[in-house]
């Protein structure tokens, strides 16, 4: 895998200076630009090039909001992920960045620590988005015809690979496989597995997320419990029911993006999957089972 390129946009040189030095330490290949035009031309001239734009939200030529408005209005870039630096912490700024696009945030002053996990997470979750986009188009428009079908899993890995195949139902599948991804692992990791918000936070901060899974997939327990994914091509739309064993949750929280949570390391899935790849999202009884729909 290719390393991941990070583009680092800030007027103010001894900050964008410590920003490159804590991701080239880390890893990360570091491109600057030190105002809104001149990110704006390296964008534009190789928007395929960045997995992640770490923005300033206070320029003088061109603000962050704008670079931010701009970015996703580009099909090519409707993922990449834009993550907000600012000072302004207010709802009402923070909400203006959720509603242009920026699903991560970081407040001045953070640390390295905090820069790091916020720039991991963006970055995992974009080229999660990518292998599964690829993978869709692997699988080709094998299931144009189906008109029902229903499917049961256990895994995170079954998720997504099955998420891949069932995309292909839909008239644009790069559109609707991120939201369907999202969606079946919430089943798995949230429903079946029981690791609620602020434990996969917790996981996540100390890299254990993975081998958490991994135990309970195993305990007994969680081991036996299995997530479904019904699909249904009728007249009008293409739904598709996703039902977990868990106990559901309070869901209503999640259907929109908040600024309690535009600083977390996850916790978008649901509200992306509701604004990016479908027409219709809501969730039934307890939080156990939701209903999704694309109009065709």
């Amino acid at each position: 895998m290719s390393q991941i390129c990070v583009l680092v946009v800030d007027d103010e040189p001894i900050g964008r200076e410590t920003l490159a030095e804590n991701l080239s330490f880390e890893g990360y290949q570091v491109v600057e630009a030190d105002s809104g035009e001149a990110a704006w031309k390296l964008i534009d001239a190789s928007p395929e090039r960045f997995d992640a734009i770490l923005l300033d939200r206070m320029m003088p030529d061109m603000d962050g909001i704008e670079i931010l408005r701009r970015v996703k209005q580009r099909i090519d870039m409707t993922h990449v992920p834009v993550i907000m630096q600012t000072g302004m912490t207010a709802d009402a700024d923070v909400l203006e960045g959720l509603q242009a696009g920026a699903y991560y945030y970081l407040t001045k002053p953070f640390s390295a620590d905090t820069l790091l996990a916020i720039v991991a997470a963006a970055t995992r979750d974009f080229r999660g988005h990518r292998e599964l986009e690829e993978e869709v188009k692997r699988q080709g428009r094998i299931l144009t015809c189906l008109a029902e079908a229903r499917f049961v899993y256990r895994t995170p890995d079954e998720a997504r690979s099955l998420a891949a195949l069932l995309a292909n139902v839909a008239p644009e599948p790069s559109r609707v496989v991120l939201g369907l991804s999202e969606l079946m692992l919430n089943a798995v990791e949230h429903g079946n597995l029981g690791i609620g918000y602020k434990q996969k936070s917790l996981l996540i901060e100390g890299d254990r997320l993975y081998r958490e899974i991994e135990m309970r997939l195993a305990s007994e327990a969680y081991g036996q419990r299995y997530a479904e994914v019904e699909v249904r091509r009728g007249e009008h739309e293409l739904v598709f029911r996703i039902r977990d064993q868990g106990t559901g949750f309070d869901w209503q929280n999640y259907l929109e993006m908040s600024p309690e949570r535009a600083f977390d390391t996850h916790g978008r899935g649901i509200a992306m999957s509701r604004m990016i790849s479908f027409d219709r999202l809501e969730y039934l009884g307890c939080g156990n089972e939701v209903e999704t729909a694309i109009k065709l």
